[in-house]
């Protein structure tokens, strides 16, 4: 059953303005920051930047379009057709910025999460914890009982509390190119989801420092391989997760804020009992020193994600105000 009120805003025809281009590679870079950190997830930064949805549309139309030029009955038309409504000044200033950040910062995370790893874990709890306000005002109305909503929100809660947890033991896996390829292709699907992890997928498998180091270090055949399963990845998923936010709403969206507060397990800051860094979550241990760096950090994350909502809202009664008037 479709949820109630459930259409977004229309997103067929590209509507982005050149002007903003400058700013979408910002965003850009800060959704590949945040992909390169363990536990948090490039889809969190992408709603808080409000471009999530039209990332996710244009994707879909690009799909859509590779999808035509094998099976459509008239394939270059309708093929140019799909092209045709994907929001290319959004996409490309997105995935420079994204490529940006994963050059220019890949060993300059690393350095920070590994070296100073209560310090980053404050910086990201606070950053996912004031994210979940953003799928929380996306919701829209609905008729269905309250605990309804509550029994979804928590189930989601369960299952990435759950998976963090299972992580916590995971093995290390071969970097052979067919495991590279697999591994790369499901740690996508986790990108676009927001409260979902990428890297977090690869350190769980034991491949976020291999794949890390060959980015440092420019290692070409891995990188290929490692850009072909994500291609297939974001293929075979994108277009699902388009159809379950136009179709089912309500509920991905409550999904997704479930994903996001039992992904904050991942980012406690004190997790290794003040003795040794484990990788990855290991127990939910009292705070230890350093406390009040952590805590400042995760004030600071909420203060960020609050002025990037502001500025949200803000734009969008702009627009709604700009429309009225014509």
């Amino acid at each position: 059953m479709t949820d109630p009120a459930a259409s977004p805003a229309r997103t067929d025809v590209p509507t982005r303005s050149r002007k903003v281009a400058p700013l979408d590679v910002l965003r850009g870079f800060l959704i590949g920051m945040a992909e390169l950190v363990p536990g948090v997830s490039g889809g969190t930064v992408a709603l808080v930047t409000g471009v999530y949805e039209q990332l996710i549309a244009s994707a879909s139309h690009v799909v859509g379009a590779a999808r035509m030029l094998v099976t459509g009955p008239d394939r270059l038309r309708s093929a140019r057709e799909e092209l045709r409504r994907t929001d290319w000044w959004l996409i490309v200033p997105v995935l420079v910025g994204m490529g940006l950040a994963v050059v220019t910062m890949a060993g300059v995370m690393t350095s920070f999460v590994g070296g100073h790893p209560e310090l980053a874990r404050g910086l990201f709890l606070g950053l996912v914890a004031a994210s979940i306000a953003v799928p929380v005002r996306m919701l829209p109305p609905g008729t269905r009982p309250l605990a309804v909503d509550l029994v979804v929100v928590a189930a989601a809660v369960a299952l990435a509390w759950l998976l963090i947890g299972l992580a916590a033991g995971g093995g290390s896996l071969d970097a052979a190119p067919p495991v590279v390829f697999l591994v790369a292709a499901i740690a996508v699907c986790a990108l676009v989801v927001p409260g979902v992890s990428g890297s977090f997928f690869l350190l769980a498998v034991g491949l976020y420092t291999v794949t890390l180091a060959a980015v440092d270090e420019r290692d070409l055949g891995y990188i290929a391989v490692f850009a072909l399963g994500a291609v297939a990845g974001l293929a075979s998923f994108v277009q699902l997760l388009r159809w379950l936010l136009v179709r089912h709403r309500r509920t991905t969206l409550l999904v997704m804020t479930g994903l996001m507060i039992g992904s904050l397990r991942a980012l406690w800051p004190w997790q290794s009992g003040g003795d040794e860094e484990v990788d990855g979550p290991g127990s939910l241990v009292a705070p230890y020193a350093p406390v009040l760096g952590p805590v400042l950090l995760a004030l600071l994350g909420v203060a960020v994600v609050g002025v990037l909502v502001a500025v949200e809202i803000r734009s969008e009664r702009r627009a709604a105000e700009r429309s009225d008037t014509h």
